[in-house]
């Protein structure tokens, strides 16, 4: 992991600044974090691209870190989301990217793949539903089971109050209790993401992630027939405390040119668990034709 080798830089886009780290020459490669993450999230992975012959470029989404963070609820909807990543491509000056997303980040992901499919190159999904898996597996029990902070996340002020106790005490036992390698996330690393979501703002805009989308997500239905047509590699930890992985089945139906690697061996936060097999993968995809 070479952090030396990063670039921090600002840009406006979509009308809000945003902060991003970059790396490396060539085509260009967006990373997307989730929550409760920020660039760092892809510390394995920037410079392992940047070396493999790739542009990188991980920015702090919308609400997290550095970047702006508005206040409105509504302002974390997804179609905003993915209109920062195209404007971000744009901005870059490159034609296409290959956008790579985890958690939220892959939500982001899968929108920008169905509503912006001329900027898209190559779709990487990492432990992040399809709506339309998403849509179909909330009926189910197990699902639900794993999806109450979902609903939890809807309450005012509680949900901050809860994440914000003892510092942070449930986010650093998510980090540090569910990976399946111990050690993936050292104390250094919790104090790094501790200090992004201490960011003032930055908490609140994460949990609005889920309260602007929950229900703008059901009253969209044509997110739950849109085809991705770019080739796309989902790779999913088989240890997802959140999400069932039934979420993978049936996804060709919705995928023109899918393929799917599954990791028995890690969690949800897949990229850092098995940080070496991930990237791998990843560059394998990118090189192929």
């Amino acid at each position: 992991m070479l952090t030396t080798n990063f670039v921090h830089r600002e840009t406006v886009v979509n009308g809000l600044r945003f902060h991003y780290v970059e790396a490396g020459a060539g085509p260009l490669v967006i990373l997307l974090h989730g929550f409760p993450e920020f660039w760092y999230s892809w510390r394995f992975q920037i410079s392992a691209l940047a070396e493999a012959g790739f542009h990188v470029v991980a920015p702090d989404l919308r609400g997290y870190n550095k970047s702006d963070k508005p206040q409105e609820k509504n302002q974390y909807r997804i179609d905003l989301l993915a209109k920062d990543v195209a404007d971000l491509i744009r901005e870059t000056g490159h034609q296409k990217a290959v956008v790579v997303g985890h958690d939220w980040g892959g939500g982001i992901a899968w929108r920008v793949a169905s509503a912006y499919p001329e900027l898209v190159k190559k779709l990487i999904i990492l432990n992040a539903p399809h709506p339309a898996a998403l849509k179909r597996e909330m009926r189910t029990f197990t699902q639900l089971r794993k999806s109450w902070y979902m609903l939890f996340f809807q309450l005012p002020y509680i949900p901050e109050m809860a994440l914000r106790a003892c510092n942070y005490a449930a986010i650093e036992k998510a980090f540090r209790q569910e990976p399946v390698r111990q050690e993936a996330f050292t104390l250094k690393d919790i104090a790094q993401y501790k200090n992004a979501i201490s960011e003032p703002g930055a908490l609140t805009a994460g949990i609005n992630y889920y309260r602007a989308n929950v229900g703008y997500f059901w009253s969209n239905p044509s997110w739950f027939t849109e085809t991705i047509p770019s080739p796309t590699l989902v790779i999913w930890g088989e240890q997802d405390r959140y999400l069932n992985i039934n979420l993978l089945e049936g996804l060709d139906r919705w995928v023109h040119n899918l393929r799917i690697e599954r990791i028995p061996q890690a969690s949800h936060w897949v990229q850092i668990d098995a940080h070496e097999c991930v990237n791998e993968l990843i560059i394998q995809f990118l090189i192929e034709v």
